[in-house]
């Protein structure tokens, strides 16, 4: 991806952008177009957004004319709008005035429906967080619905890739009210930034977490649900109560057996095939969130647990069911298996089962 960042990209920026300042030459950003190697794409969007400065030479005013006037040009689109975005923040905050910040975030909004803003706008949060969630929670009625995505997306807690929000993470009712406009959506796109915000809020603030996916749940809308379920899924992989009672699956006697594994050893590449059974214990029926959990073995040789879903279920009074599945162990660029006794356990609200070993070797 860091080649979404790359000479061409420059190029197209340095051309977009000479009609719109009448200013043929970019010096800096022809010069930053060889030193991209080998920076990430993060790092790359700041070396050009350092570079726009240093040939604009001027400040937050001129800059944000210059980039509104090559909106004019279809090229002036996509991953280029990163460094433009990261530049005219800088420069507002440079400026230092309501004025110059407002309009930043005014520009932010225009910029996303041709690449979303979501990065560029951390650094005004963290500048005046109130004054910059009051402009924001506006554009949950914006007529684009990048924009409207732009107000969730932008304000997560964990965005990835993104600087942290220090103020968002400290009052986890502060984008509440953005969440509230949104969660009904008519845009896929929308609801589903909606959801990711709200289970990055169940990171260090599970119970408004809860709090607020009871209150949307009384909402009878399929959207409404979907939102609901994939915001708590954080919180029910840690068997939360209140997420599960707010999703309904009921607390009660569920027995889950150890997991019976199909081999006892598993090869790179390979998988582990296993079967679990549970049984409903109590005189009334249950819902059950079925979840299995790998320990993987780290490189110093500890365990660390990751889980995965099985399977939702209605089991009746007294009634078993066996569940199977397998599992892939294969090298990849975001997981790395190490040689070593890993184990595996499956939870049905919460219940663990006793945990079951196995062997991966290379």
């Amino acid at each position: 991806m860091n080649d979404l960042l790359g000479p061409s990209a420059v190029t197209q920026l340095r051309t977009s952008l000479a009609v719109a300042a009448d200013q043929p030459a970019w010096p800096a950003l022809r010069e930053a177009a060889d030193r991209l190697e080998p920076l990430a794409l993060r790092a790359r969007a700041g070396l050009l957004a350092a570079a726009l400065i240093d040939d604009l030479d001027a400040g937050y005013e001129r800059a944000a004319s210059v980039f509104r006037t090559a909106f004019a040009d279809d090229g002036f689109t996509g991953w280029i709008l990163w460094p433009v975005g990261e530049a005219a923040v800088t420069l507002a905050l440079r400026d230092g005035g309501q004025r110059a910040f407002d309009d930043a975030l005014a520009l932010l909004a225009e910029l996303t429906p041709r690449m979303s803003s979501e990065f560029a706008i951390r650094r005004l949060l963290i500048q005046d967080l109130d004054r910059a969630l009051g402009a924001i929670r506006g554009w949950t009625a914006h007529p684009d619905e990048q924009v409207r995505r732009l107000a969730s997306e932008g304000t997560r807690p964990y965005l990835p890739w993104a600087v942290r929000v220090p103020g968002i993470i400290a009052r986890p009712a502060a984008t509440l009210p953005i969440l509230d406009e949104l969660y009904l959506d008519g845009s896929d796109t929308v609801r589903r930034s909606v959801a990711n915000h709200l289970n990055d809020i169940s990171r260090h603030a599970p119970s408004e977490t809860v709090a607020t996916a009871e209150r949307w749940s009384t909402t009878p809308d399929d959207r409404a649900a979907w939102v609901v379920r994939h915001g708590l899924r954080t919180l029910v992989k840690k068997a939360d109560p209140g997420a599960l009672a707010t999703l309904g699956f009921t607390s009660g006697a569920v027995a889950v057996s150890a997991p019976q594994l199909d081999q006892s050893i598993v090869r790179l590449p390979g998988e582990l095939g296993f079967a679990v059974e549970l049984r409903n214990e109590a005189a009334v029926p249950a819902r059950v969130a079925v979840d299995y959990v790998v320990h993987y073995v780290k490189a110093n040789g500890s365990l660390a647990p990751k889980v995965f879903k099985l399977a939702v279920a209605d089991l009746a009074p007294g009634e078993m069911r066996r569940f199977r599945t397998s599992h892939g162990f294969r090298q990849m660029t975001t997981r790395v298996h190490y040689p070593g006794r890993h184990l595996v356990q499956v939870q049905a609200n919460g219940t663990l089962s006793p945990q079951a070993g196995f062997d991966v070797v290379t």
